[in-house]
């Protein structure tokens, strides 16, 4: 009797134990673990990260195939050689065509509340789809790219084996905002200085430090681990040209957002030139100047700007610490991968 309890004891033991390993397993495969200086990535219950589904995403990401003439992916306008951007002023699209917005980043897109630059999609997965539909982006429908995935049998089966099924525009945007989960900037100069590493960053870019804390007064939006509130803000920027880009207004329809638009991260900033939603500005020592004079008057801008008198040598330190203080060295230089045929 002694052999059977300690034998039905140990199976039960056994039990229970490989549910634990499993579900350790699980939790790993849901998780993304962030470079130093960001906090975990929050995952959507209803699109867990697997490796399976992650990889699946990046040949999305990189197919020029879900594009109606098969030409442009995601990646050409949010190319990691170009900081996950696109390296120009406005983005290139179907036939040509131009939009008037810049390619805002991928990076730590996983951290933000809002996607595109006017905030119209909640989540990843709700942004994933929008520029395979426009017209003067990808200008491929949903019926169609649903289409052709179907008659690529290296996708069937991937798309079989992570989501049960053929595939689906739905789970194409679920592939594709896993994949963008992992793309993340940390473990910067700026991070191993807070983290007690006195000699992370140079005596100049720790000035600049101060200035970006302090007088030049850019942490009242980019703050935070990710160096940026999340929110909508208008600089000025495009509010002096006849025609006025509204942002964020053509959705909330409130007058006071007017110019608005989603304050970008700062991580790793210096590899996505040019800046602001319109990329009118083409460097960072640029961006300085326009912030130093206050921005462009206008009646909706936000009371955080105002002439910050800044010194050329503050804001040759201020560059400094954007461009050497924030840059990762673990960057996500991915490259392209085989695509399924």
């Amino acid at each position: 009797m002694k052999w059977t309890g300690f034998n039905v004891s140990w199976r039960a033991l056994s039990l229970v134990f490989g549910f634990a390993i499993c579900c350790m397993q699980t939790a790993r495969a849901n998780e993304t673990v962030p470079p130093k200086g960001l906090p975990p990535v929050v995952v959507p219950a209803d699109n867990p990260m697997t490796d399976a589904k992650i990889e699946l995403g990046k040949q999305l990401y990189f197919d020029k195939r879900l594009s109606k003439d098969n030409s442009i992916s995601c990646a050409s306008c949010h190319d990691p050689a170009k900081g996950w951007s696109n390296g120009e002023a406005t983005a290139l699209g179907f036939g040509g065509a131009r939009g008037g917005r810049s390619a805002p980043t991928v990076l730590n897109t996983a951290y933000q509340k809002f996607q595109f630059w006017d905030g119209r999609a909640g989540s990843l997965e709700e942004q994933a789809l929008g520029p395979i539909q426009n017209p003067i982006e990808m200008n491929l429908s949903l019926e169609e790219l649903e289409s052709r995935l179907n008659q690529i049998d290296g996708y069937k089966k991937q798309f079989e084996a992570v989501f049960g099924s053929a595939p689906k525009a739905a789970d194409v945007a679920k592939a594709i905002a896993a994949f963008e989960r992992t793309v993340l900037s940390g473990d910067a100069a700026y991070d191993r200085f807070k983290a007690g590493d006195a000699n992370a960053l140079s005596a100049e870019a720790q000035q600049g430090m101060k200035l970006f804390f302090g007088k030049a007064n850019c942490s009242a939006c980019h703050t935070g681990a990710n160096f940026t509130d999340n929110a909508f803000h208008n600089i000025g920027v495009g509010m002096d040209k006849p025609e006025v880009d509204k942002g964020r207004e053509e959705l909330s329809k409130l007058k006071g957002d007017r110019g608005s638009f989603k304050t970008p991260t700062l991580r790793d900033i210096a590899r996505s030139a040019p800046y602001m939603h319109n990329g009118q500005l083409a460097s960072l020592e640029e961006v300085v100047d326009y912030y130093d004079k206050g921005g462009t008057p206008n009646d909706f801008l936000d009371e955080e700007l105002y002439v910050l008198k800044l010194t050329p040598e503050e804001k040759k330190a201020l560059v400094t610490f954007l461009r050497e203080g924030l840059a990762s060295q673990s960057y996500p230089d991915v490259q392209p991968p085989t695509l399924p045929e």
